[in-house]
């Protein structure tokens, strides 16, 4: 679970450099913080692996949501910049999709500027539904959500 870690770790630290306080991403999101989650929630992990190194992971599950009983969710999609355009995150978001096959619909939360997120979750078939929520990230940021459907996957 550690090169899970390092790879939440520090795909936020690349992602986020531009849209999160770095005072936040240095002193709160720290490597120790990403390796206790990935000790304390081992489930429903998928890790892409290249020459022996962990350089990407989804996480996936049922969704909390209220207004969307019966959904799954994508609750994280990571993959290190170094790594990017080589379809690691294509196959880990395919391979969710397949694990969550047993939902019609799915989520996801994407940060507000996150273009090159947005840009891929589009890509993949993810379309925004209007909901948004306000997030404390060092401070008040704005998510909002995307929702798939499974029969989209399926006939597409």
């Amino acid at each position: 679970m550690l090169g899970k870690a390092y790879v939440h770790w520090k795909s936020w630290q690349e992602a986020y450099a531009d849209l999160l306080p770095q005072e936040f991403l240095k002193n709160t999101y720290t490597l120790e913080r990403c390796q206790d989650w990935a000790v304390r929630y081992p489930q429903n992990i998928l890790i892409a692996v290249m020459n022996d190194k962990v350089v990407g992971f989804a996480c996936y599950g049922s969704s909390s949501q209220e207004d969307l009983q019966g959904a799954g969710e994508l609750y994280a999609l990571y993959v290190l910049a170094d790594y990017y355009d080589q379809k690691i995150g294509y196959q880990l978001m395919q391979a969710a999709l397949e694990k969550l096959q047993s939902y019609e619909t799915v989520t996801l939360w994407v940060l507000e500027g996150n273009a090159r997120a947005i840009a891929f979750y589009e890509k993949v078939g993810f379309r925004f539904d209007g909901v948004k929520k306000t997030v404390n990230l060092g401070a008040e940021r704005t998510e909002y959500r995307m929702i798939f459907k499974q029969k989209e996957r399926k006939n597409g």
